[in-house]
């Protein structure tokens, strides 16, 4: 059996690298690498002699396993299966034989041209990490000709060989906090998948294949320790290039400001631990028991087991998608991060491989997943690196997800009484985050670390976890009221009632001092000079309204409408737009509110828009750009915010703008709307100063607009050449850096000259450290989160607004964003009295 297929067209038109493809999906090479088409011929054919493996129900995908292993993947335009069958008639079913250029799917091109985003077809090897692709390919093509694409396995051949071109080398330093655990290791794999090059990394006399995140996590490589690169292939010197900048730049681990580790056995009787995340609570201990699944060692044979197992990993990895989506939209970037390091472990071929293997030897598929993990944990906890053996109970987290899927009955979250203090073994992330938060008071493990990723989400949700308590832990009393001082390490299971009233006082003090700044908020911000700050707040709905009034904002400072695109099929009516928008005023009992038209395109991917692929979406059809490009869709935006009640609290933010002729188009489109619905007041028109020539033109802008807005993060990203969602640029991407506040400084001179005032609405606003900055700069309206209205205002009243003028002008004289925040950090004692 020859090792290397040579694959016959599978259709008829244009060849197009995955790059172009408009799905960040495919386009990323998580699905494998190949080639795409833009296809002129309505026959999908067989590229090779092979089985097929796998029909989809809505017959929109085929794939074919060649006689080499290599399972050619065929998808049929973009979204597809959202049709539900429509437009495709299949004639092959699963376990056939078929040959080389026979018919697989049928395609009524007219109707998946009418209903898909994209006809754009993608040829992908899905287990191309086992083979070597040549991907020559370019123009057009006809339907069965051969030398479409060639590929060659991996197994046939030595691992160095697989791939042409001399071994390169090089050395790097690993920056990353903590070393390369989880996330770098997610970070690496992602640069590690651009590249069509074999890549290891060595450490300590061993390589591991750097598309693995579970194999780099095995070297046990940590901070400041330095590896070494290997690459093979055409593109070897680029890789190791990305891969020095992704292993080089620094990363934080997320480490609590805890104490060292303290000893379990204390002589005062209490339980001591490791501080996670600090915090006093009071509560009922309930003790959540470790229940092992049992699982079947044998399996029903090789087939059923492996579609068994890579069905259960795709609902795993799609849940998991769906959770970062969602920590994503309630901003729960901790969260996030955590659950996309999980994506790369789903991915990541080694672990495959291993469960693989098992189901070869006639195990089920759970069992031999269950024994990867378990092999794999083995490594990490044998390495004698307390962050790494931390990421076992993300590994475990995944083993429990999947066996939830292969065997059926996923475990309720458990219920808690009010006020309960959790005690288990260990917990994993999506353990914690099923647990009702509203009830939860604290957090006590026997295992864990303050770094591990439990720790982490403890920190991020405010709930005092205490972790490392040893064996003891699990032998406390279920049901009996606890004192934690996860501060100070330790947790009392038998409190007199003295240290219980003391407790409460404090907490209840602390709680009071919550209050007082939310009751404070109500009032207007001035500084101690008197000058008068507007805090706002960002939201994305009318309960985010609510929460914002209730948090003391004085108004609406950044309302997405994104929210009323995403999680659905089409785009919403005039009608529900307008309800949504009226719905928020209302909510906001009296205060204005600055309404953002459609941002989409670039990171913020509306399926259903047919937007092009572009190269660089970051430069591409954006906020409202998009708008211009889909009339009809801004058109009905517009139409609907011009229907609210009263205009005269209504302030619509146009994003993205680059110059005058893009505020003056929208301009006159409202006033003709406004004439056909009989309109006669106009709602204030801003413009968000997000790239560098808004706000270089910021005198220009002014003049015609009622106000400025600037988004920070846009206007950072755009302004370093970095892009802001490239997370080995992220500890870079620092909006306080001196040339930013330069162009903070510029905005605002151009808008003084007309009268205009300039608020900030992107994250560089909910940065405490940079309230006496922006008020420094002339900024007089801050846009932060609802939750942090009160912290902002207290912040703002003990400012003078004369030394803040004076500190703006120093910082813009230096000549790095670490140098501000030093000195920020240096003068915060004076500024905040």
């Amino acid at each position: 059996m020859s090792a290397t297929v040579t694959l016959q067209a599978p259709l008829s038109g244009v060849v197009l690298p995955l790059s172009a493809v408009p799905d960040p999906v495919f386009a990323g090479g998580l699905m494998g690498l190949g080639l795409a088409i833009e296809p002129l011929s309505s026959t999908l054919l067989a590229p090779c002699d092979g089985e097929i493996s796998q029909v989809s129900t809505t017959g929109h995908a085929v794939t074919v396993r060649a006689a080499n292993g290599a399972e050619v993947l065929m998808h049929i335009g973009i979204d597809t299966v959202k049709l539900g069958g429509s437009g495709f008639v299949t004639r092959v079913q699963k376990g056939q034989q078929v040959s080389a250029g026979q018919p697989l799917v049928e395609i009524d091109i007219d109707t998946v041209a009418r209903r898909a985003p994209s006809l754009i077809t993608v040829v992908v090897v899905t287990n191309s990490d086992d083979m070597a692709l040549s991907l020559d390919a370019s123009g057009l093509v006809e339907a069965g000709a051969s030398g479409f694409l060639t590929v060659t396995a991996q197994g046939a051949l030595s691992r160095p060989d697989a791939v042409h071109g001399a071994e390169l080398s090089v050395t790097a330093v690993v920056a990353h906090e903590g070393g390369l655990h989880a996330r770098p290791c997610a970070l690496v794999q992602s640069v590690a998948r651009r590249y069509l090059s074999h890549i290891e990394i060595g450490f300590a006399g061993q390589r591991a294949n750097a598309r693995s995140v579970v194999s780099i996590m095995g070297l046990g490589v940590g901070e400041n320790d330095t590896v070494t690169l290997y690459a093979k292939g055409d593109d070897a010197d680029t890789a190791l290039a990305a891969l020095v900048e992704a292993l080089q730049t620094h990363t934080h681990a997320g480490h609590a400001p805890a104490p060292a580790a303290v000893v379990a056995t204390r002589d005062d009787g209490k339980l001591g631990g490791v501080c996670a995340a600090p915090g006093l609570a009071v509560g009922t201990l309930v003790l959540l028991a470790e229940q092992a699944r049992p699982v079947p060692e044998r399996g029903h044979g090789v087939e059923p087991e492996l579609a068994a197992l890579n069905a259960a990993l795709q609902k795993v990895r799609d849940a998991v998608a769906a959770d970062v989506a969602q920590a994503d939209k309630r901003g729960a970037h901790a969260e996030s991060e955590i659950f996309g390091a999980h994506l790369a472990l789903l991915d990541d071929p080694e672990l495959a491989h291993a469960a693989e293997r098992y189901i070869l030897d006639g195990r089920s598929a759970a069992y031999a997943y269950r024994s990867a993990i378990s092999a794999q944990s083995a490594v990490l906890l044998g390495l004698g690196n307390a962050l790494l053996a931390e990421r076992v109970a993300d590994l475990k987290d995944l083993e429990r997800r999947v066996l939830d899927v292969l065997l059926g009955g996923e475990q309720a979250a458990p219920e808690l009484p009010a006020q309960a203090i959790v005690v288990a073994d260990d917990l994993t992330p999506s353990q914690l985050t099923r647990l009702p938060r509203e009830q939860l008071a604290g957090v006590v493990l026997a295992r864990g670390g303050a770094t591990n990723h439990v720790a982490i989400l403890c920190r991020a949700l405010a709930i005092p976890a205490l972790v490392a308590c040893g064996p003891a832990a699990l032998a406390l009393a279920a049901g009996s009221e606890a004192l934690l001082n996860a501060g100070e390490g330790w947790l009392d299971a038998q409190p007199d009632a003295s240290e219980l009233a003391a407790a409460r006082q404090d907490i209840a003090q602390r709680e009071q001092r919550r209050r007082t700044l939310r009751e404070q908020s109500a009032g207007q911000a001035r500084t101690r000079d008197g000058l008068a700050i507007e805090v706002a707040a960002n939201i994305a709905n009318a309960a985010e309204a609510r929460d914002a009034v209730l948090n003391g904002a004085d108004g609406v400072g950044l309302l997405r409408t994104e929210f009323l695109f995403i999680d659905r099929h089409d785009a919403p009516s005039e009608d529900e737009q307008r309800a949504a928008c009226q719905d928020v005023l209302d909510a906001l009992q009296g205060r204005p509110a600055i309404i953002r038209t459609l941002d989409a395109g670039g990171d913020k991917d509306v399926p259903y828009l047919p937007l092009p692929a572009e190269d660089n979406p970051a430069l591409g059809l954006r906020g409202i750009r998009t708008g211009f490009a889909m009339p009809e869709v801004l058109d009905t935006q517009l139409r609907a915010l011009l229907q609210v009640k009263p205009l005269s609290r209504l302030r619509i933010l146009l994003p993205m703008v680059a110059d005058l002729a893009d505020l003056q188009r929208v301009r006159q489109r409202l006033d003709e709307l406004a004439a056909e619905l009989g309109v006669t007041e106009r709602p204030q028109l801003g413009v968000m100063i997000e790239v560098p020539s808004a706000a270089l033109l910021a005198d220009q802008l002014a003049e015609h607009a009622d106000f400025l807005s600037i988004g920070t993060n846009d206007l950072t990203q755009y302004t370093l050449a970095m892009d802001r969602c490239h997370p080995a640029l992220a500890a870079k991407l620092d909006a306080l850096h001196p040339a930013l506040l330069r162009l903070i400084a510029l905005t605002v001179h151009g808008a003084a000259k007309h009268g205009k005032w300039v608020g900030v609405c992107g994250a560089l606003a909910s940065d405490p450290q940079a309230t006496p900055v922006l008020v420094g700069l002339g900024v007089t309206e801050l846009s932060v989160s609802p939750q942090l209205v009160p912290e902002i205002k207290d912040a703002v009243r003990r400012l003078d607004s004369t030394a803040c003028q004076q500190l703006a002008l120093d910082l813009q004289a230096l000549n790095s964003a670490q140098q501000v925040r030093a000195r920020l950090q240096a003068d915060a004692a004076a500024l905040l009295r």
